[in-house]
This record gives C-alpha cells, sequence and structure tokens, in this order.
C-alpha cells in the first residue's frame, strides 16, 4: 500500500474486495455525478459481479483509495495492450491503463479530485515499470481532460470504443513531474 502526503490529507490504496465493497461501489458508481461510469442503472449484483471479473483478470486491478484512511475514490489500472485499448492504438512496453472515480462527499473539498488524480498518477509511477500512463475518457467529459491536462497527459486523436468516443491520452513520467513541481 502506498501512501501520499498532501496539504488536503494522506492518499493511500488497498485493494479492492469485491463483495466487502460493493454496496460502496455502487452508491459511488450510480450517483448521477458518476455518469461518465456509465454504471447508472447498475444493481449491486452487477456491481460485485463487474468487480469479481476485475479482480480475477490478470491485466486489471482495482484499488480503493483511501483518504485519511476512510475510502473516497476508486482506481482501475489496467494493460492497454491485453484490455480496454486492444487494437485502438499501439501499447509501447511500461503502458498503463488508468482510470479513476472520486466517490460523492456529503462537503466538497476544493481541490480535492486534482490531489486524488495527483495520488493516483504517483501511486502508477511508484513502480519503475510505468514508462507512461494512457487513459481514454469519453470526449465529453471536459472536467476529466481538464484535470487530466493539469497532471500532464497530452491527448493524442480521438478513438471510438464500442461504448463512447473518446479521447486517448498519455502521460510520461516527465511531463508528470514537470507538471505538478509547477
Amino acid at each position: 500500500m502506498s501512501t501520499t502526503e498532501t496539504r488536503i490529507g494522506t492518499f493511500a490504496f488497498r485493494p479492492l474486495d469485491p463483495v466487502g465493497d460493493a454496496g460502496l461501489l455502487h452508491a459511488w458508481v450510480t450517483h448521477p455525478k458518476a455518469a461518465f461510469w456509465m454504471m447508472q442503472d447498475a444493481r449491486l449484483e452487477d456491481v460485485e459481479r463487474a468487480y469479481l471479473e476485475i479482480v480475477a483478470d490478470e491485466h486489471h486491478h482495482a484499488l480503493l483509495g483511501l483518504h485519511d484512511g476512510e475510502p473516497a475514490f476508486l482506481m482501475e489500472k489496467y494493460d492497454p495492450a491485453h484490455r480496454e485499448l486492444v487494437g485502438l492504438y499501439e501499447a509501447e512496453p511500461g503502458d498503463v491503463g488508468m482510470h479513476f472515480l472520486v466517490g460523492p462527499a456529503d462537503r466538497p473539498v476544493h481541490g480535492f479530485t486534482r490531489a486524488v488524480i495527483t495520488a493516483v498518477m504517483r501511486h502508477l509511477f511508484d513502480d519503475p515499470a510505468t514508462a507512461r500512463v494512457v487513459v481514454e475518457p469519453d470526449v465529453r467529459n471536459t472536467a476529466v481532460h481538464a484535470l487530466n491536462e493539469a497532471v500532464g497527459f497530452v491527448p493524442a486523436r480521438e478513438i471510438h470504443k464500442p461504448e463512447k468516443k473518446a479521447l486517448l491520452s498519455f502521460c510520461t513520467r516527465a511531463r508528470f513531474e514537470k507538471a505538478v513541481a509547477a
């Protein structure tokens, strides 16, 4: 479990428990703010099944993000040569795909989501094998495009996935370090 200290608090990660965390995840993925997660109509069993599949997949992993010890966000990392982006771009050695979702908050904290994506990126780059992080958010998700840019992502092109039109973007370790140092 990696830990990052920020002015907003401490961020840490733990493996997702698809059964034990299903209720929490269900509340997050069906919340109106999670529309781009595309699980708005999911039942609890659907969420549990989806994350049981991810946990069993050697090329896809889910982690629960903690803020000051409390569950606050979800991070998925995947091998884009085997999941999500197969045939949509030429994966390079060291590429890691990423999704993240911040749980709804009773009292939003200014800068929280940016702190989360920064902690997620630090966690991914803590692995020396990670050379580049790859994302493919919905082209309409302008809020996440701005967050991605803030941590060093550069858009490459629009791609068509079965479920959405996405903006394929990349972030190298050097671009991330430069972005967060600014």
